[in-house]
């Protein structure tokens, strides 16, 4: 099955930022047809010197895919990997919808806890496999990608997945099982998810308000206090929405926090509005503060943060 999916079958990449450049420079040293979707400068880019990808877990890779288009070009593919922020999925969707059969499998490799579930909307064809990364990654000015850490890890699956929806599970851990890419496949994907997401709004939200790396976080008490009360409050609401995440994912997640990380591990958030890009609070943060407050969960860090990383964006954009 390896062997067929991956020379035979068409593989794109939509969304070449930090993980999707990590997967596609991955994907592309064994996937015949791959194709990559990009625009402007970084599609010129990769055109002419190739995908870079500078990784402390899998070394030094230099690949060139099969195609480089902007999402209106891209043809029908069997299997598509989405990895584009959270505000653009809507209109990504639309773009690509025109490659998408009934037959493909889309991929989401997105932040947040639904945007599987906002591409089954918006497509309504083909079959979505939930999935999340955890990596620290991100591109460069030089649009090669850098991959931070000794570890890249997906887990995928389909929550009450049909016998078919299985099956196409089974292709996609092929696909990654082929291409070298750490993987496994979840029994209970919403939980994973929501494991994820928790992490997420923690040390997104907690590097970006402070604007610390993972060390500077860890070595003050007053900030690794926050982080965990971060952890908590959005296990409480995961757990008021009726998410089964165990006390002991929590503590990994703490765990994970004082003692894995790298020091100078930073989040997409925090780069992003550092350097006044549009910025994902809105899912790291916002998602998370309206249903707590909805669920009546309190969540004092929580809000504090949303509403300073807030203000904070407010003056990035009126410089």
């Amino acid at each position: 099955m390896k062997f067929d999916i991956c020379k035979e079958k068409k593989i794109a990449v939509v969304g070449i930022g930090g993980v999707g450049g990590y997967l596609a420079a991955m994907l592309a040293r064994s996937c015949s047809h791959l194709t990559l979707v990009a625009r402007g400068k970084r599609k010129d880019a990769i055109l002419e010197d190739g995908l870079i990808l500078h990784s402390d877990y899998k070394g030094e890779i230099a690949v060139k895919p099969e195609s480089v288009v902007e999402v209106s070009e891209l043809d029908e593919q069997d299997y598509i990997f989405v990895c584009v922020k959270n505000y653009s999925l809507e209109e990504v969707c639309r773009d690509m919808a025109h490659a998408v059969t009934d037959n493909t499998v889309i991929i989401s490799v997105m932040n947040g806890v639904d945007p599987g579930e906002r591409i089954r909307m918006a497509l309504k064809k083909g079959t979505v496999v939930d999935s999340l990364i955890y990596i620290v990654a991100f591109a460069n000015d030089d649009y090669s990608i850098t991959q931070r850490g000794q570890y890249a890890n997906l887990r995928i699956g389909i929550m009450n997945a049909s016998e078919n929806e299985k099956k196409k599970v089974e292709e996609v851990s092929a696909i990654l099982s082929a291409a070298d890419i750490d993987h496994f496949v979840a029994q209970d994907i919403e939980v994973e998810i929501w494991r994820k997401y928790i992490t997420n709004c923690a040390f997104n939200v907690a590097t970006a308000y402070y604007d610390n790396t993972a060390a500077q976080l860890r070595n003050d008490l007053k900030k690794a206090k926050e982080y965990e009360s971060l952890v908590r409050e959005a296990w409480q609401v995961a757990l008021a929405k009726g998410i089964k995440v165990e006390q002991e994912h929590i503590d990994k997640i703490i765990q994970r926090f004082y003692h894995e990380l790298d020091d100078e591990a930073t989040s997409s958030l925090q780069r992003d509005i550092r350097a006044g890009k549009t910025a994902e609070l809105d899912t790291f943060s916002g998602y998370i503060v309206r249903e707590g407050r909805r669920l009546g969960v309190d969540m004092p860090i929580s809000e504090k943060m949303y509403e300073g990383l807030k203000g904070k964006i407010f003056e990035c954009e009126g410089k």
